[in-house]
């Protein structure tokens, strides 16, 4: 091992630029390497929407979702299927495993639909659809489309044609989509008392309209010398050809469409609306694909949008009021300043040690080499810059100054022996380079456990670990080579304490201290003992969570008025809110939309997307805002709003009216209508809960028409008569279609929305007989008034219902879970209602289960490389015995802080793990050195080495301590995410610092008694 770093040290020309070109590879990987919020994680998701307009929720999930399910749910790979029917839209919602490839689901999931085709019925206006898109991500960017000169069917169409249709077809783009639903169209209003005095009926209507209105080929003629087209004019363009329309002749005459009927240019579906800022508007909503990178995403939909924005009239105005980037991107910068901050106070707490600014100069390279070094292989990887990397980059400031440290110590030792630079580099190099060696495995070591954690969580900390790792490993490799090589030159007077200097008196008494302690080593045990039972306290104690909620400038707002509420009712009382919310000072901007669309399920649910500013532009947080906007929103009458801030971190595969849910699924629906509410009641009146709701919604109004078979039957009538008649009434039935060279539009007919308010406008329908006369409904079916479902959710093809709640102040994810099991238990739900938790939910529960785990993986790796370093198995249980108590500095900063141990803080504690070990590692070592090679005593040996190592210990706990404290001080965009990892890291070091410098000789002492000889030296081992 003496040769190792000797090559190096003799050829400085080489050395340094092999760590040259490191810089480089670095610096030039660094501007190719994508940017992010966090590593991307999704599950493959693809949606499956199909419309039918007047279709009731029954009536859907029986023609459409149900065959639609048989063929999907045989899928391979996939991990959950959900499905809500409701009035007219039929939304199927396709979970992946996380290691399917969402190419190959895509094509298992056209094929699924093409073999569920027959069984679907043959009036759809369109076949089912597919999107690679999760609902539950918020769009990355929303586009206000206004004019306040041209009619808003006008600038949708300008939209749909000019702009959707490209940014669709961007690379990442999973789903744009046109909110307000204001596609152009031409809307027959037919007059049924009209109709009835004329002897028509409206399938006749139907039927003159469509026969009126072809667009087929005509063929040609090809005589000997010319050939000429054929063509018609068989299909009828604007309103008033409709209204010249011909139905019939009668009593000599023309009967015409417009005598009949009102025939408008309006949109295809009036039950749709959007609005910016209170300003009647298109809304442009660009989703990302599963997987895509946001920030990537964005900057090309945003670099084609001024070229697409100059298609279209000087009249329609194009703003953006949400761009996801800007939170990402400010949370980046600011985990770069907190990088950099970490940088300037290692070196800082190096020079205060040193107090040379050659000694300081020397161990302080290894971190920007061991940093930019690391920029290549993500390159190489693939990872991006995010957080979770550069969190890993912060840390690390504080890991690989380490290994420069100790070796400059030793190289420094030598020194003031009185040996030259060169003899004290090659020498203490020889010394000390298989300690680095251990030091930096044992290290890497524990974070192999990160890499094998399931599901989610593995994925998200999968950069993270290597990337600390890798950058762990640079620094001993430049610890090895460059960092001798410079003390070599660099090193011409040893730096040395002055005798009466503060450090020099710190050591002394602690050196008295040391001795105090090692005269009464059995209360020092029962103190290390100790540690360990207030560990397993403290993690009883402390809160459990996911991940932390972050701040990203968004809220998102899920509305929904009383069950039987009307359209035009809902639009007003969606408008009144959005006012009521505008007055806030803390909001930027808002969109706000309603309809069933795909997104919205039933006609008395909207959407609202609020805005707020800059980070560094308010002095409030989002929290604070949307505890304001809830009392705003409660003072409006006759509608509820649940707010949720959007999070980078979306693992759920629906929007829920608040942040967590979970399911409740039996086969029997009549079950869930029972128990839902009550589970519902209970968890309200539960502490850690607030803002519980189910989407069950049961109370809707339906007019139910009962046909009585034998009276149709005795005027030659049928089942289907009368439901042709309904469709045509009161379904804004697409009857025909224009094409264009740009676009296709509907021709929806229905009756006049003057004649269809409530079911007396039933009375004034009637129906045409088989020998041409006219008959009122009434007379062949009664109308009943009752409740009816407003949609139909199901899971896994049975019927299903979510319920999701928000934490109380003060609660906990893991105190909301116990509450819901508890109160599971205390209701005795039947064994046929089955309860699983969603999303976050459903991962916190898996990574609780996993976290202990977790930890004693580590902590059993790390014993299995210590052992087989020092083969020993009693040393490494010593060096071992350093870890409670950075565990439980850790859990009381966790308390104190009032934190709950989360999947961040886990990690933390894991790193705690690996780097307090170090202290344990250099006091063993060195101790076992003396006991081997100068003939001490145990008790001489281990405190010699805790003597000689004190200085090099205090140095890199005050360095990795610094380079932690920026993300325990961290603010801004994000902060939420990185100051748990920082105030573990910091208090962990605190407690561990101070106990193990007084613990680990005992422990040393009390094993070699154990063992009653002397161990081996790893290097002596491995000889």
């Amino acid at each position: 091992m003496k040769g190792l770093s000797t090559p190096f040290i003799l050829r400085p020309v080489a050395t340094s630029l092999l760590m040259l070109a490191f810089l480089i590879a670095g610096l030039v990987s660094w501007r190719l390497l994508p940017v992010a919020a966090l590593p991307q994680v999704d599950y493959p998701i693809i949606q499956v929407f199909t419309f039918q307009p007047g279709a009731g929720p029954e009536v859907t999930a029986r023609t459409i979702t149900a065959p639609l399910e048989r063929y999907l749910g045989q899928i391979p790979g996939l991990k959950q299927m959900s499905s809500t029917s409701s009035g007219g839209a039929s939304v199927i919602t396709l979970q992946f495993d996380l290691g399917e490839d969402l190419g190959v689901a895509e094509q298992e999931v056209q094929a699924a639909m093409n073999t569920a085709d027959s069984l679907l019925p043959n009036d759809l206006p369109t076949p089912p659809i597919y999107r690679k898109v999760n609902p539950a991500d918020a769009p990355i960017l929303t586009l206000a489309i206004t004019s306040d000169s041209l009619p808003l069917p006008e600038v949708h169409d300008l939209v749909d044609t000019r702009m959707a249709q490209k940014l669709a077809q961007i690379s990442g783009v999973g789903l744009v989509s046109l909110a307000g639903g204001q596609r152009p169209a031409v809307r027959v209003l037919v007059n049924p008392m009209a109709l009835a005095s004329y002897g028509l009926s409206l399938d006749q209507v139907r039927q003159s309209i469509a026969a009126t209105n072809v667009n087929q080929p005509k063929g040609s003629f090809d005589g000997p010398t010319r050939n000429t087209m054929l063509d018609a004019n068989d299909q009828i363009r604007s309103v008033e050809d409709y209204r010249k329309l011909i139905l019939t002749w009668q009593d000599g005459a023309p009967l015409r469409l417009g005598d009949i009927a009102t025939i408008i240019d309006g949109a295809e579906d009036r039950f749709l609306a959007a609005w910016a800022n209170g300003q009647p508007a298109v809304l442009l909503n660009v989703q990302r694909q599963p997987g895509a990178n946001v920030i990537e995403v964005t900057d090309r939909v945003r670099e084609l949008l001024p070229q697409l924005a100059g298609t279209l009239p000087s009249a329609v105005d194009v703003t953006v009021l949400t761009d996801r980037t800007h939170s990402i991107r400010a949370s980046v910068r600011d985990t770069q300043k907190e990088l950099l901050f970490a940088v300037a106070l290692v070196v800082l707490v190096t020079f205060v040690f040193l107090r040379s600014i050659p000694a300081t100069i020397i161990p302080s390279i290894a971190v920007p080499l061991s940093l930019v070094g690391t920029f290549a292989f993500m390159y190489l990887m693939d990872f991006s810059v995010n957080n979770l990397t550069l969190m890993a980059l912060t840390i690390a400031t504080g890991f690989v100054v380490d290994d420069a440290i100790v070796m400059l110590e030793n190289v420094a030792r030598h020194r003031e022996m009185g040996e030259t630079p060169m003899q004290a580099a090659l020498k203490g190099a020889g010394e000390i380079g298989f300690t680095l060696m251990s030091l930096t495995f044992s290290l890497v070591a524990v974070l192999i456990p990160l890499l094998f954690m399931p599901d989610v969580v593995g994925r998200l900390f999968h950069e993270f670990a290597i990337t600390l790792a890798v950058a762990i490993v640079i620094s001993l490799v430049v610890s090895l080579t460059l960092t001798p090589m410079m003390c070599a030159r660099m090193l011409s007077t040893p730096p040395q304490e002055k005798a009466d200097g503060l450090l020099h008196r710190v050591i002394e008494r602690y050196g008295r201290a040391l001795d105090w302690v090692l005269d009464r080593q059995t209360p020092a045990l029962l103190v290390m003992l100790g540690t360990i039972a207030l560990t397993g306290l403290l993690y009883l104690a402390v809160d459990k969570d996911f991940f932390p909620v972050q701040d990203s400038n968004v809220i998102q707002v899920v509305t929904e008025g009383p069950q039987d509420i009307s359209f035009t009712a809902m639009a007003e009382r969606q408008q009144q809110l959005a006012k009521a919310l505008l007055q806030d000072p803390g909001i930027e901007s808002l969109s706000s939309f309603i309809g069933v669309d795909g997104v919205n399920v039933t006609v008395n649910s909207g959407r609202i997307l609020i805005n707020l500013p800059p980070h560094d532009q308010r002095d409030e947080s989002l929290f604070e805002v949307m505890a304001r906007l809830r009392e705003r929103a409660a003072s409006v009458n006759g509608i509820s709003a649940w707010f949720q801030p959007v999070q980078e971190l979306t693992i759920e595969d629906r929007v829920s009216r608040t942040q967590y849910q979970f399911s409740l699924t039996s086969l029997d629906s009549a079950a869930l209508h029972e128990w839902v509410p009550q589970m519902v009641a209970a968890l309200n009146a539960r502490p850690e809960l607030s803002d519980v709701a189910a989407d069950l919604q049961q109370r809707g109004m339906q007019a139910y028409v009962d046909i009585d078979r034998d009276a149709a039957a005795r005027f030659g009538l049928d089942v289907t008569d009368v439901a042709d008649t309904l469709y045509n009434a009161f379904g804004q039935r697409q009857i025909a279609t224009l094409f264009t060279q740009s676009n296709q539009y509907r021709v929806i007919m229905e009756v006049d929305p003057q004649f269809a308010g409530d079911p007396e406008s039933l009375r004034r329908l009637f129906i045409t007989t088989s020998d041409g006369g006219s008959v009122p409904l009434a007379s062949v079916a009664r109308v009943q008034q009752r409740t009816a479902a407003l949609l139909i959710n199901h899971q896994g093809q049975f019927p299903a219902t979510t319920v999701s709640f928000n934490l109380a102040d003060g609660a906990s994810l893991g105190e909301a879970v116990q509450a819901i099991e508890e109160v599971q238990q205390a209701l005795a739900l039947p064994v046929t209602i089955e309860l699983r938790f969603q999303g976050a939910a459903e991962a916190f529960r898996a990574s609780l289960g996993n976290t202990l785990w977790l930890i004693l993986a580590a902590v059993l790796t790390m014993y299995i490389v210590l052992g087989v370093l020092y083969e020993s198995t009693i040393h490494p249980v010593t060096i071992l015995s350093t870890l409670p108590s950075a565990t439980v500095g850790a859990l009381l900063a966790l308390l104190l802080t009032d934190r709950a141990l989360d999947m961040i803080s886990v990690v933390g504690i894991v790193l705690l793990i690996g780097l307090v070990k170090k202290n344990g590692i250099m006091m063993v070592d060195f101790a076992l050195e003396a006991q081997r090679n100068q003939g001490m005593s145990p008790r001489e040996a281990i405190h010699r080495a805790a003597m000689l190592r004190f200085r090099p210990i205090l140095m890199t706990t005050l360095a990795a301590l610094f380079g932690a404290l920026p993300l325990m001080l961290a603010s801004g965009s994000g902060a939420e995410l990185r100051q748990p990892l920082g105030v573990v890291m910091v208090g962990g070091l605190l407690v561990s610092q101070v106990l193990t410098l007084f613990t680990t000789p005992v422990v040393y002492l009390f094993f070699d008694r154990l063992s009653g000889k002397p161990a081996v030296q790893p290097a002596e081992a491995l000889e």
